[in-house]
């Protein structure tokens, strides 16, 4: 592993537990995609090919010097441009909160991908109750704005996550929560700050296709 990987697998953990949970030469689509790191990394890490999705231009910029495949579009306007079953893996890490119409792309990416790898910050986490507890929008590591001047529009907790699963049939296959960068098993909604989801179609839908 480069010094550039370690260096961004140190920065986010919930990357390195998306990089553990992509097979090797699987076909990956990052949603969201910033500068393309993740992309690289699996290409150089595990030979999967992949493309990014980015509105940002100037992160399509860094894409592009990253050398990887990424195109230029709004997330809110759904996936209408990849066929059923495209991808091996759809990645949305630390953006699902950032999108308005959530149930709409989740159902998508488990249509034009076998599964998806969601990252969000928790909202259920001990410093966020605290602050709200206090009168105080929180502010953290993993919530990083403020109030007046964040992207996010659905912050959620674990549970609520879960129960939003649950309502649309995804599958939970594999959950990390993490704090600090360490796994976190002791009353994960709680204690933990990030949470990382493997997904799956419910067993009739991956039937159908």
């Amino acid at each position: 592993m480069t010094a550039d990987q370690q260096a961004l697998l140190a920065a986010r953990p919930d990357l390195a537990a998306i990089a553990r949970w992509v097979e090797p030469q699987a076909r990956v689509l990052d949603l969201g995609c910033g500068d393309g790191a993740l992309l690289r990394y699996l290409w150089e890490a595990k030979h999967a090919p992949g493309y990014g999705i980015e509105i940002d231009a100037e992160q399509v910029v860094e894409c592009l010097r990253n050398d990887v495949n990424v195109l230029q579009m709004d997330l809110e306007s759904g996936l209408s441009t990849f066929r059923d079953g495209s991808f091996d893996c759809v990645v949305l890490s630390e953006t699902l909160q950032a999108i308005h119409r959530t149930e709409q792309l989740m159902r998508e990416m488990l249509r034009v991908g076998h599964e998806a790898i969601v990252s969000f910050p928790n909202f259920g986490h001990w410093q966020a109750r605290l602050q709200v507890a206090l009168g105080r929008m929180p502010v953290s590591a993993a919530l990083p704005y403020h109030w007046y001047d964040t992207p996010n529009v659905h912050l959620c907790t674990l549970q609520d996550f879960e129960d939003f699963c649950r309502t649309l049939g995804v599958r939970v296959l594999e959950r990390l929560v993490l704090h600090a960068g360490r796994s976190v098993n002791l009353m994960p909604n709680l204690l933990g700050s990030v949470a990382v989801y493997r997904l799956g179609r419910a067993a009739s839908s991956a039937k159908a296709h």
